[in-house]
């Protein structure tokens, strides 16, 4: 049995996590962790008192870093979907893993269709030069731009080196019209409104044709299949994993 503490137990995310890992027969949640009326109000309180596996996170940007460092400095495995992280971070949170030998998988998304997407997006990005990503999210979302953005981002510009080839010199007369410039020269653009869960798409143009690969999300339940795969994922191998289309 792997048991397994819930940080951020009481949020939507949370609660989601907590109702699909207790429906397996070979995992259960054995600490519900929140600073907002939890069973523990921190990692350490849990652990003290509990025996505790694997830690799977859905938070907040400014408490992630700190959370992983401390799962990761005290034997525990540790799944990351909440978003945030910078690269640098990301990192170093890789060479404490590797360096005590512990599991640790940080997914900016945990759906399948939403992987597919990244990595449909990164096939098209070796056949067109201009891209630019349109991610739309809740208004209760804090970071921008959102995880799975930057991986996209990340995925294609291993594939180009360029995504705003023939643009002309532009200027802004009003500061961020463009959005954010991010790998490649790859434009990212946040949109935060009442109404979305999650969507992102991802255009591409070249002369005469313009290519748009888009996924929705529209109930929480669909990550869900991927929390589980990269719980089973952790339990047998103990490494480092930065998005969830490494184990799929």
């Amino acid at each position: 049995m792997i048991n397994i503490a819930v940080c951020g137990a009481n949020g939507r995310m949370g609660q989601e996590v907590i109702k699909a890992v207790n429906a397996q027969d070979d995992m259960c949640v054995v600490a519900r962790i929140d600073i907002n009326n939890g069973e523990f109000a921190t990692i350490k309180d849990a652990i003290d008192s509990v025996n505790v596996d694997m830690l799977i996170d859905f938070t907040q940007p400014d408490s992630i870093y700190e959370n992983a460092l401390f799962c990761l400095s005290n034997n525990i495995n540790i799944i990351i979907g909440t978003t945030g992280l910078k690269d640098q971070q990301i990192d170093e949170l890789k060479s404490l893993a590797e360096k005590n030998k512990l599991g640790c998988i940080i997914a900016p998304n945990f759906s399948t269709g939403a992987v597919l997407m990244m990595k449909f997006a990164q096939i098209a990005a070796k056949y067109f030069n201009n891209a630019e990503i349109i991610e739309l999210h809740h208004n209760q979302k804090k970071d921008a731009p959102s995880g799975t953005a930057v991986k996209t981002a990340a995925l294609m510009a291993e594939v180009n080196e360029n995504f705003t080839s023939g643009n002309c010199n532009e200027s802004e007369s009003i500061d961020g019209a463009r959005g954010a410039v991010t790998y490649n020269n790859i434009h990212i653009h946040s949109v935060r409104m009442p109404g979305f869960m999650a969507s992102q798409e991802v255009i591409f143009g070249s002369s005469g044709q313009t290519l748009r690969i888009k996924h929705d999300s529209t109930d929480r339940e669909c990550y869900m299949p991927g929390v589980l795969l990269a719980v089973r994922y952790i339990d047998k191998n103990k490494n480092f994993v930065y998005g969830l289309d490494n184990i799929l």
